[in-house]
């Protein structure tokens, strides 16, 4: 009798939810190249399917519907960055140079992830309103500005930096000194007649973005 309950037991299934869960992550990484090739509007859910080994019925009962999925794709990709942020460990570093790490950071993940600018661009041609939704990337960048608002306390302390400064207003400026320099290089090849994604431009542009904020926020 034992034996017999054995064979009629059912068994967790485990098999079962590993492969949901690479399927999912199988559509995630296909929605994020599709997306972030063709925008919103332009991009195609058999596609998706296609490069994903999946079908589109599983698209949607994952993520209910193509803006569903690329809001969960665009909450993948702001919440990257902020990880990534976060284990740059700066509470560690002097005033200084914890702000030149972040400026550096910046530049550096926009360079060797250039989709996530394009998702960006996506997500601000529709207003906001897929992140308006995201409690999670709203969470993880008020942890962002509190790392930002600590490195100027500190150098304020230190006599580093001076008093006043926005963390929001300085996180937008780092960044806009990198995105626009990146999203306009084509354009800007051709009228100052440089390679702006040259090995050396890149790093001349660095060095200038890391010059910039550090003579912005220093007394």
């Amino acid at each position: 009798m034992a034996a017999t309950r054995t064979k009629t037991e059912k068994k967790p299934e485990k098999p079962r939810i590993r492969d949901a869960e690479a399927t999912k992550a199988r559509i995630l990484a296909a929605a994020k190249r599709e997306f972030a090739r063709n925008g919103l509007g332009g991009a195609r859910v058999d596609v998706i399917a296609e490069r994903a080994s999946a079908n589109k019925r599983m698209i949607y009962h994952y993520f209910e519907s193509k803006d569903g999925l690329f809001q969960t794709v665009l909450e993948e990709a702001y919440l990257d960055i902020r990880t990534a942020e976060q284990k740059l460990d700066l509470d560690h570093l002097d005033p200084r140079t914890a702000l030149e790490s972040l400026v550096r950071f910046t530049w550096t993940y926009y360079i060797r992830n250039p989709e996530f600018i394009t998702l960006v661009n996506s997500e601000n041609l529709h207003r906001g309103k897929h992140l308006q939704k995201s409690e999670s990337v709203k969470a993880a960048n008020r942890r962002f500005v509190s790392m930002v608002s600590a490195i100027l306390d500190r150098g304020v302390a230190s006599g580093a930096f001076r008093t006043g400064i926005d963390p929001v207003q300085l996180n937008i400026t780092i960044a806009a000194i990198g995105y626009y320099y990146l999203t306009n290089r084509f354009t800007g090849s051709v009228v100052f007649e440089r390679d702006l994604m040259a090995k050396e431009a890149l790093e001349e542009r660095l060095a200038f973005n890391i010059e910039t904020v550090l003579r912005l926020v220093s007394v």
